[in-house]
């Protein structure tokens, strides 16, 4: 297990590196100045002279990303332009917000979309299989923006059921927090728990048709063990594959569902830097949901060594 998680590091490091020069060439390229937009009206000439040697932006560009690049290994992702404010301080806070939103979410999509996927799969050719499929074509088709919207009207404004929007950290009231979750975190999970369906049900088909399951059910095992202990356990590996994927995504920030429900999180953090052109919170931001993908990735291989005590010995 510990020489998995070592090699799975050492891939892990070239691959942020390249990520983070990706990121940070992309941003040069940009059309704009975010100096001009610093300046202020006047435009003073020395004042943006100073600014671009305040922040470097003179230097060339090897200079400039091995300057960003120390500064991260020692834990510095630097200063926001526009607020002054260090980096790290704005994911801290960002981070947190997110990070319940996206487990939340998954929670949701996990509890929805395997039993669906499983009752499929056993009821194949049935009317559950029918509407399981029903139910995840209108996962997969609907807007997160509009089914959030109808929430909001429905739960929140008709039935005064939940909070229509706002923020409430979890260490300050936790069940009030939970309300303000409820809906964005199930909004954002229908989609998701689409894709798990689908995946679910194909991968349980599969392992019903494989040998070993003619064998146990010959054997007179019951079907509900077949199900559960022998065809779900070998199934199990493309679908932890794809919810680690999707958490990964999650991570990044459902920036249409936190802008509906006005979530300080990580979506609204990018949109701003990006319109802002704020080099330093893009780049750090981005360079934080690419570790975040590594570590569900380091994630999802230790999850098959569980599942699977094969791949235990090499």
């Amino acid at each position: 297990m510990l020489a998995l998680l070592l090699r799975r590091i050492l891939v892990a490091i070239p691959t942020l590196i390249l990520v983070s020069m990706i990121v940070f060439m992309l941003q040069k390229i940009m059309p704009g100045d975010p100096v001009l937009a610093l300046a202020g009206e006047e435009r003073d000439p020395v004042v943006l002279a100073a600014l671009r040697e305040t922040y470097r932006l003179d230097d060339p560009l090897p200079l400039q990303y091995g300057a960003w690049l120390g500064q991260v290994l020692q834990g510095d992702l630097g200063k926001s332009l526009r607020t002054d404010v260090p980096v790290l301080e704005l994911v801290g806070q960002k981070l947190p917000v997110t990070l319940q939103l996206a487990v939340m979410s998954m929670l949701f999509a996990v509890v929805i979309g395997v039993p669906a996927g499983i009752l499929a799969a056993v009821r194949k050719g049935t009317a559950v299989e029918w509407g399981a499929n029903v139910a995840a074509l209108w996962g997969m088709s609907i807007p997160h923006f509009w089914l959030g919207i109808v929430m909001i009207m429905i739960v929140s404004v008709q039935w005064k059921l939940l909070p229509a929007s706002g923020y409430v950290p979890p260490t300050e009231d936790f069940w009030l927090s939970m309300k303000t979750m409820v809906m964005p975190a199930f909004v954002l999970s229908t989609g998701i728990a689409a894709y798990l369906m689908r995946h679910t049900r194909s991968a349980v088909l599969e392992a019903l048709n494989a040998d070993y399951v003619r064998t146990a059910r010959a054997k007179g095992v019951s079907g509900r063990r077949v199900v559960l202990h022998h065809a779900l356990r070998n199934a199990l590996m493309p679908i932890i594959t794809l919810i680690t994927l999707l958490f990964g995504e999650l991570l990044a920030g459902a920036v249409l569902t936190e802008q509906i429900f006005t979530l300080p999180g990580f979506g609204k953090l990018i949109v701003d830097a990006v319109f802002n052109r704020d080099y330093a919170v893009v780049q750090g931001v981005v360079l934080c949901v690419a570790v975040g993908f590594i570590l569900m990735n380091v994630l999802a291989d230790v999850l098959y060594i569980v599942v699977n005590p094969r791949l235990r010995h090499p």
